[in-house]
């Protein structure tokens, strides 16, 4: 069989996390800023855990992560 290839868009969005679980950046931080409150944007920041209704999807889609 041929090895399985990783969705390119994924692996560029999701790390593995060393306990199993996956995280991904937040959404609505990259244009628009201007009339979003600081505090808005100030709590995007950072990494946030990925959905349990998702992982199985993600995992899918990382086959060697």
């Amino acid at each position: 069989m041929p090895k399985m290839k990783t969705k390119s868009g994924a692996k560029k969005r999701f790390k593995l996390r060393a306990g199993g679980g996956i995280k991904r950046s937040q959404a609505f931080k990259r244009h628009i800023l201007t009339k979003k409150t600081t505090k808005a944007k100030r709590q995007l920041r950072g990494m946030i855990e990925v959905h349990p209704a998702d992982e199985k999807q993600i995992r899918a889609m990382l086959p060697y992560a």
